[in-house]
């Protein structure tokens, strides 16, 4: 779909393998400058939207497509299907901000050309097999619609992977976020904890020394009181009697 039978060959080079896409582009871009705002709403939304507009030329191709698909399925010009034609007009958005950021286009354009070059493997790799069998060295993805249609499903497969595995990182980057909040948060309010009881500790130091004076000073005092030494009478003697 996105691909033609030249690139099938092999060994075309970067930028002629780029050229060759940017020719089919410009084909797909005529095709569907001619859709109706509501085929191009479905067209954004159909079923698995959410991972074929991954990939920023499926969904507008090119910048200045991008500019009409914006007007053509904005919501405003849309009254009939406003919720359906505001998620359209994101994922152009969307699209259109990723096409105008180079290196986000160069992204896009490796994983393309990523898909085609695994497609390009397994044909290699099905010949090897056929040749050692001593089998026809023809496989299905020698006729262009096949092989266009296999770079298409494994470019899909790449976009889909690469934005699991960017959720994945995301939410590990959230987690460990939320981590180390809550360590800061346990941090915090141990450091308020131990500046209250400091505070206490100190507000309450007088009165705490002027108990242990007072203590110190009954203490003594019972103690003077026990080794005082008390006079007794002297004891008097009887007389014998004659």
């Amino acid at each position: 779909r996105r691909f033609s039978g030249k690139m099938a060959a092999g060994g075309s080079g970067g930028d002629e393998a780029f050229q060759t896409f940017y020719t089919e582009v410009k084909q797909i871009e005529k095709r569907d400058s001619v859709l109706t705002s509501k085929q191009q709403i479905d067209r954004l939304l159909r079923p698995g939207a959410s991972y074929f507009n991954l990939n920023p030329f499926e969904v507008s191709l090119s910048l200045s497509l991008s500019l009409r698909l914006s007007i053509l399925v904005h919501p405003d010009k849309n009254q009939d299907d406003v919720d359906r034609a505001q998620l359209a007009f994101e994922a152009v958005d969307k699209a259109y901000k990723m096409l105008l950021e180079p290196d986000h286009k160069k992204k896009a354009l490796d994983v393309i050309h990523a898909g085609k070059e695994y497609v390009e493997h397994t044909m290699s790799q099905k010949r090897k097999q056929l040749k050692k069998d001593g089998k026809p060295t023809v496989v299905e993805e020698d006729d262009p619609e096949v092989f266009r249609q296999a770079v298409y499903k494994q470019t899909m497969k790449l976009f889909a992977e690469l934005e699991i595995k960017r959720k994945e990182r995301e939410t590990k980057e959230m987690h460990e976020r939320k981590r180390q909040r809550e360590e800061e948060i346990e941090t915090q309010e141990r450091a308020k904890r131990e500046r209250e009881w400091q505070k206490n500790f100190e507000e309450t130091r007088d009165g705490r020394v002027d108990s242990w004076r007072s203590f110190q000073s009954k203490g003594k005092t019972k103690k003077k009181e026990k080794n005082r030494t008390f006079l007794k009478p002297p004891k008097v003697k009887m007389e014998q009697r004659e």
